[in-house]
């Protein structure tokens, strides 16, 4: 594409008759590569629930920690990517970044072949299963700059909405991809269950390759770095001396590290409490709807106030936990689930209102679009916490109930901080 000379997206005339062109074909595209770093990010939460049945013999533990390890790295990288684009460049990135992703889609693909590979090598490449969740900051950093206020929470909401239906896709599609040779002797022989059933575990990972591939093409060839946003590290940083960068971070961390947590986690924990029930039939609910609701929360908090929807949304996120817990301690299945996937949906609508908050708080573009970035970032941190939590509580107790309990008592905090600070009659910044 040629060179945009010039970018003002709040003006009018600029944004209906050459801006709205240029976000839209950017926004396409960042999608796809979106929804690519959220799968490879989330392989682990799939693969791990079945390597032991192909001959692995790894402890409850070791499978909780490699589905916990790619949202530790994944939160890490979110850090550096957070303020990659005013440097890079926002097309040049999202190339670079999406390619990377084609590391742990093939290392993983060769390494479950094996049952000999040892917990190390499997632990090193689902760490590796990062570098799709430091996409996020960088992406939402990216679209920040392309759409003017009164249209960001939308645009913001379909990028990461259908970003994140990346983990919904690896839930659904791995278990079926997994039980033909889908790519013939060329993806390697089959291993095989207790009964003697083959499956293809390598498919799990090696099915992102072609796709990851003409979404790096589409990259360059469609997207933009445009003019206007450029930004040292140094410059970027003056946003975590600001006390609303930490505020919304909280915030964040309360529904996307719940969102991309229990992701991570809810086949595992369906495993080992309900063990009756066939998990990866169940898995990929909860992530696709909290996905496809993430972009109703970003349109909601345009028409109704981001501060107003997370208010309600949060207590909605309690009374539903205390109903997932409610429901476990009697061994309903049916009622958990439910209760679950109500949990899955009010994080996504957290996510939506949340980020369309962050660019009427943090009026400069440069610092909200950093400010997405870090928030993000330390939001990610989820995935790593959230089933580590899980397994220690289930390891600890016999039960989840106290890991439950812990993230109820996060989510008051958090209504309290942002009726507090957002959402009150005379809060500090009403948005």
């Amino acid at each position: 594409m040629g060179a945009i000379k010039k970018w003002n997206p709040e003006d009018e005339h600029f944004w209906e008759t050459e801006g709205k062109g240029h976000a839209r074909r950017n926004l396409w595209v960042s999608i796809p590569a979106l929804f690519l770093a959220f799968a490879v990010w989330q392989i682990w939460s799939v693969v791990a629930v079945n390597l032991n049945d192909v001959g692995f013999a790894f402890t409850e533990r070791e499978l909780f920690l490699l589905a916990a390890l790619p949202g530790l790295t994944g939160a890490a990288l979110r850090v550096i990517y957070t303020f990659v684009v005013p440097i890079f460049g926002g097309k040049n990135w999202t190339v670079i970044s999406t390619a990377s992703l084609l590391i742990p889609s093939i290392g993983i693909g060769i390494a479950v072949q094996n049952p000999e590979t040892s917990f190390t090598t499997m632990a090193i490449l689902a760490a590796l299963c990062g570098l799709g969740g430091g996409n996020f900051a960088s992406s939402m950093s990216n679209i920040s700059f392309f759409y003017p206020l009164k249209e960001k929470g939308t645009a913001l909401g379909l990028n990461a909405g259908i970003g994140n239906l990346g983990v919904s896709a690896v839930q659904l599609l791995a278990p079926i991809v997994v039980t033909f040779a889908l790519f013939g002797a060329f993806a390697g022989a089959p291993q095989y269950l207790g009964d003697g059933t083959p499956v293809y575990m390598q498919n799990a990972a090696f099915i992102w390759v072609i796709p990851i591939i003409l979404t790096v093409i589409a990259a360059m060839f469609k997207m933009d770095n445009l003019p206007g946003t450029k930004a040292s590290v140094r410059e970027q940083m003056v946003i975590l001396k600001m006390k609303h960068t930490w505020i919304m971070t909280w915030l964040y961390v309360m529904c996307f590290g719940s969102f991309i947590g229990y992701a991570a986690a809810f086949p595992l924990l369906i495993r080992t409490e309900f063990p009756e029930v066939n998990a990866m039939a169940f898995a990929f609910l909860g992530p696709l709807i909290g996905a496809l609701i993430r972009p109703v929360g970003g349109w909601m908090s345009d028409k109704l106030g981001g501060a107003f929807v997370t208010f309600w949304d949060i207590i909605l996120m309690i009374a539903a936990t205390f109903g997932v817990i409610f429901f476990y301690n009697a061994g309903n299945f049916t009622g958990f689930l439910i209760m679950f996937m109500v949990v899955f949906m009010a994080t996504g609508i957290a996510n939506g209102s949340t980020f369309r908050m962050i660019p009427f708080i943090f009026k400069k573009p440069k610092e909200a679009a950093a400010v997405i970035g870090w928030t993000s970032a330390i939001g990610a941190f989820g995935a790593y916490l959230i089933p580590s939590i899980f397994g220690w509580s289930i390891d600890t107790t016999g039960a989840a109930n106290l890991a439950l309990y812990i993230f109820i008592a996060y989510y008051a905090v958090s209504l309290v901080i942002n009726w507090y600070f957002y959402s009150r009659k005379n809060a500090e910044v009403k948005c």
